[in-house]
């Protein structure tokens, strides 16, 4: 199966910093070898910003950077 989109919630919420980077090295893997996009919800600003696209929910307002 390779679907066009993983939706995640959280997929490192509780993980240590290694487990962290495996994970997301990971999920850069599939998609560089699939094509498949992740769209990741996370707090870890640190994850957020290794990512192509960030997309942040302020107070009701939807802030993206492109």
């Amino acid at each position: 199966m390779s679907p066009p989109l993983i939706l995640t919630d959280e997929p490192t919420g509780n993980l240590d910093t290694k487990a962290t980077q495996s994970v997301f090295a990971l999920m850069c893997e599939i998609s560089a070898a699939s094509g498949t996009a992740f769209l990741l919800v996370t707090h870890n600003l640190a994850l957020a910003h290794r990512c192509d696209r960030i997309i942040e929910l302020v107070d009701g307002q939807v802030l993206g950077n492109g």
